[in-house]
């Protein structure tokens, strides 16, 4: 079985789940001049609570399998035109998720805070009028590059991850 199967199975088992719990809702007790849908209501319930339990055992044998796939699974992807860099699928899903944008708010922290170059008045050069400049700790070149990788690394990873899910068998226990 694919990651992506695995995934699309696991959204059709809550599915069924979210079925019968509705089906317990409804039909677990009723009024005594009420007749039951069912001739053996009690059984029918037990059946279905069983069936949610089995489910969920289902569910979690393949969230479990999913989640060994996504760590042991290495994979490569292009962050920049020709640049690849290796990390597991668990590490790529959290880059995806808030670190890439992290680090791209970090990046885009940098810049000259307003400050402009020029001539000071006398008055707040302590007397003299002089030239000032911007001192930068930080290549702006550097900081526009890696802006640009880390706003754009999240859709480079859907897009390798998409591949990914579809080609890549679930590692079995």
């Amino acid at each position: 079985m694919k990651i992506i199967e695995a995934l699309k199975k696991v959204k059709e088992l809550r599915l069924k789940q979210d079925g019968l719990i509705l089906k317990i809702q409804q039909h677990s007790a009723d009024l005594d001049f009420e007749t039951p849908l069912y001739p053996d209501t009690k059984e029918q319930v037990a059946g279905w609570l069983q069936a949610v339990h089995d489910l969920s055992a289902e569910i979690l044998k393949l969230r479990i399998a999913v989640q060994r796939t996504n760590l042991e699974t290495i994979v490569a992807v292009e962050v920049q035109e020709g640049r690849f860099v290796k990390k597991s699928i668990a590490e790529w899903i959290h880059r995806r998720k808030d670190l890439a944008n992290i680090d791209r708010l970090a990046w885009n922290g940098l810049t000259d805070r307003g400050l402009k170059e020029g001539n000071l008045s006398p008055t707040i050069a302590g007397g003299l009028g002089r030239e000032v400049k911007i001192r930068r700790y930080f290549d702006p070149k550097e900081r526009d590059s890696k802006i640009d990788m880390f706003r754009n690394e999240p859709s480079v990873i859907d897009r390798t991850l998409e591949v990914v899910n579809a080609t890549t068998d679930l590692l079995a226990e």
